[in-house]
């Protein structure tokens, strides 16, 4: 029987052995950075480090995959649960927006750990190891799996999360480093589209936690767990996605699953770096206006009668909040907090989600007077393929009839169209996150080795992580 034509395009894309771009390869590499600056900024989290490690204490393998930062080798899929988990924890790595959203770079779990793990084997087995380049072209080929599927697919407005996605990508991109054969990366990404996906119900009130911070861990584990499932011949089922009655389109989306352009290396070569701030990507420009606003508001936050931020559709869907806000997985994704932080005190960074700067009545009587408000024009641009835009505009009343100006952001700085702009701004930001956690010393070799390393692209990925990994 043959495979559903939407698998079939996947395989075939994720075998594939084109060359790419070198803007797609240089973005890459960003990424590649960026990500890892999320996961070492996430390990000074409390709350992020008591999920790490083993799932059953004691139990680490002699051999596996070296999960950087940390003192922990483990098998492969516990390592991509644990990288995945870190690039994660502080919604501060890179971003898809499209009918579905997610951070492809959740991807980078499944990625870099399984290419340690067979790296690590190669050499053992006298066989050369993968190189850096090979962990490029796998996260170009994540990215584009991910972010194609999401353009016109959305999961969330039938109750799922995105995190399936990430599971598909993970599942394509390493079927692609171990080398499966067509039928047997077929049955794995069968296999990734029967298990469906998590509920959105930790992302939204009354159930915000935690789990928003490791389920793109758990779906990239579980990607690489099916391809290795794979490996050993399991069986995929050739129908999975248009089976009448149960396959995936007629129980999840209720319609077919598409493709909306050919894939390349589209997703990667135009993806949004959250380069300021952590932030839920929806209204990054809102905290961009708020901070241009800052200074004309910080001495009159008393007499503030009203705020309104206009929006595009999706950010008043998932992102606009009342009541209360029990945690910081709950506040990062609340527009009106964002907001009122940013003209509260100018910044917005991750300890502003966490007590005691959460308790700060200020930041409530904020959200109390603040009025989201969809524009259609802004809606319209986010959806536009050629813009995909984020616009937000800010402005605040007083209650003696003054107010500030309109600030409006169409662009974030982390998108494509200010790349001049963010990279030099992204650059800082794995700087200072190396700086957090490693000795001066060690931070400066692996910012070096990171972004400046003509060479990194031809590194051993069993030599590269070796330099990440440990305290």
């Amino acid at each position: 029987m043959a495979y559903d034509p939407l698998l079939e395009s996947l395989a075939d894309y994720a075998l594939s052995r084109e060359a790419f771009s070198e803007k797609a390869y240089e973005t890459a590499r960003y990424a590649l950075a960026d990500a890892l600056a999320c996961a070492f900024l996430a390990l000074r989290v409390p709350e992020a480090r008591k999920l790490l490690g083993p799932v059953v204490p004691g139990a680490e393998p002699k051999e596996g995959a070296r999960v950087p930062g940390t003192p922990y080798l483990l098998d492969p899929v516990t390592a991509a649960f644990n990288l995945g988990l870190l690039v994660r924890w502080l919604d501060y790595n890179d971003t898809w927006l499209a009918a579905e959203w997610g951070h492809p770079s959740d991807n980078l779990g499944a990625v870099l750990m399984l290419a340690d793990w067979l790296s690590q084997r190669r050499r053992a087995q006298g066989e050369p190891p993968l190189r850096v380049e090979d962990v490029l072209t796998a996260l170009i080929k994540a990215y584009e799996v991910q972010g194609t599927l999401a353009l016109e697919n959305s999961l969330n407005r039938v109750g799922f999360d995105h995190v399936l996605f990430v599971k598909v990508a993970s599942t394509a991109a390493a079927g692609f480093l171990l080398g499966l054969d067509r039928e047997a990366l077929l049955a794995a990404l069968s296999n990734a589209f029967v298990d469906v996906g998590p509920l959105r119900a930790y992302r939204h009130y009354p159930n915000t936690g935690s789990r928003k911070s490791w389920a793109a861990g758990d779906a990239s584990a579980r990607g690489l767990w099916l391809a290795l499932l794979a490996l050993r011949g399991e069986m995929g089922y050739p129908q999975a996605l248009s089976a009448p009655r149960w396959g995936f389109e007629e129980v999840v989306t209720k319609k077919p699953l598409t493709l909306a352009r050919p894939l390349g290396s589209y997703v990667m070569e135009n993806i949004l770096f959250k380069i300021r701030f952590p932030a839920e990507f929806h209204g990054h420009t809102a905290v961009e206006a708020a901070l241009a606003l800052h200074p004309e508001v910080k001495g009159r936050l008393e007499a503030v009668e009203r705020i309104r931020i206009e929006t595009q559709e999706p950010a008043v869907r998932i992102i606009s909040k009342k009541g209360p806000l029990k945690n910081p997985a709950d506040r990062d994704h609340s527009l009106e907090y964002m907001v009122a932080v940013a003209l509260i005190y100018g910044e917005l960074t991750e300890a502003h989600y966490e007590e005691p700067i959460a308790l700060d009545p200020r930041i409530e009587a904020l959200r109390a007077v603040t009025e989201v408000v969809e524009v259609p024009a802004y809606t319209e641009a986010y959806y536009d393929p050629e813009r995909r835009a984020i616009p937000n505009a800010v402005q605040v009343f007083f209650r003696d009839g003054t107010a500030t100006p309109r600030v409006e952001v169409f662009y974030p700085i982390g998108h494509p169209r200010r790349r001049g702009e963010g990279i030099p701004l992204l650059k800082e930001k794995v700087r200072g996150a190396l700086e957090a956690y490693f000795p001066k010393g060690r931070a400066g070799r692996l910012y070096a080795l990171l972004l400046e390393d003509p060479g990194l692209p031809q590194w051993p990925v069993d030599r590269f992580v070796e330099a990440l990994w440990g305290f």
